[in-house]
């Protein structure tokens, strides 16, 4: 799966730069690191040279470094974005790497609005430039925030299904609104699919599906590798990974072609589009919703709509 020497050097960039020590302080460590480094990844290509496939024990070289030398939102941000890269790889190998769907509630309340992240990101990345949705919506509107915490590298169809089982632990709650940006969106439409297929006792209370900047008919880009690069480059600690443009998870290819599945019945469905969104054309961004139900953010990027107060704006109204 993995192109050894590609690898080498991306594990090799991430060890540095976690061992060179905070870039506030100025990289204290940076000198000594280097040394180290040079040392001992010059041994592995030239060990590489005689021996086939050190994939495996490379990604391994980061678990020890991941376990807490980096910080917290740093660490949780390199291990989403090797989630997002090799999901279906840690997944299969039992990494301590791999994330397992998980909920986060903020708060209580009889109404919950579910959040499901885009791809190679956490939960907590919804709060960017000191606003987050979630916590806006709680504060101005009364929902309880419900953060989906998940493996983006896996399929759309298996998150789908994860994220329909999860939701069952929403049984204290009387309305429940779901809020997905680009991957994020896909799985939750996934979920939905699922849960009118089986009758799952929270699809009856869902009201409504709001997705932002999602890939309804497909991301042009991704087949190129672009969209996978943006989204690494995200953090410091993740942006080596960018250079494995050709290496990508099921999640991240599924994005490809977006999903082929009618939207959930009954339910009011929006979509927010970006217009200067360079990973997701407005037309895929639209998808199959009703025009009336679609809108635009004229200077937003892909990431803007996380934090831009015009999508805030179309969400609270759609969800009143």
């Amino acid at each position: 799966m993995f192109a050894t020497t590609g690898v080498t050097d991306v594990v090799e960039a991430m060890h540095l730069r976690i061992a060179s020590g905070p870039a506030v302080l100025g990289k204290p460590l940076a000198f000594p690191a280097r040394f180290v480094t040079s040392i001992a990844y010059g041994n592995v290509r030239f060990v590489a040279r005689w021996v086939g496939k050190l994939g495996d024990q490379l990604l391994g070289e980061l678990e020890p470094l991941l376990g807490g030398s980096a910080p917290g939102a740093e660490r949780d941000a390199v291990v989403a974005a090797l989630n997002g890269v090799f999901g279906d790889w840690l997944q299969r190998t039992q990494s301590p790497l791999a994330l397992s769907m998980r909920l986060r509630k903020e708060g209580a309340g009889p109404k919950a609005v579910v959040l499901v992240h885009g791809s190679s990101m956490n939960d907590r990345q919804w709060l960017r430039r000191g606003h987050d949705h979630g916590m806006a919506l709680a504060r101005d509107d009364g929902w309880m925030p419900v953060y989906v915490l998940y493996n983006s590298g896996l399929s759309i169809a298996e998150n789908g299904r994860l994220l329909a089982e999860r939701l069952g632990e929403l049984a204290d709650v009387s309305e429940i609104a779901i809020l997905g940006h680009s991957l994020g969106g896909l799985v939750a439409r996934s979920a939905c699919h699922v849960a009118e297929a089986e009758g799952l006792p929270w699809r009856r209370r869902l009201r409504s599906l709001i997705t932002l900047g999602t890939p309804h008919r497909g991301a042009p880009l991704e087949r190129y590798g672009m969209l996978f690069e943006a989204l690494l480059l995200l953090s410091s600690y993740s942006a080596p990974l960018a250079r494995l443009g050709k290496i990508r998870s099921a999640g991240v290819t599924d994005m490809r072609y977006g999903l082929d599945l009618p939207l959930p019945a009954g339910v009011g469905c929006y979509a927010i589009a970006a217009g200067k969104d360079r990973l997701v054309p407005v037309a895929s961004a639209h998808g199959a919703f009703l025009p009336a139900r679609c809108s635009v953010v004229p200077g937003a990027s892909h990431l803007d709509l996380l934090s831009s107060p015009e999508a805030y704006d179309t969400i609270r109204r759609a969800l009143s």
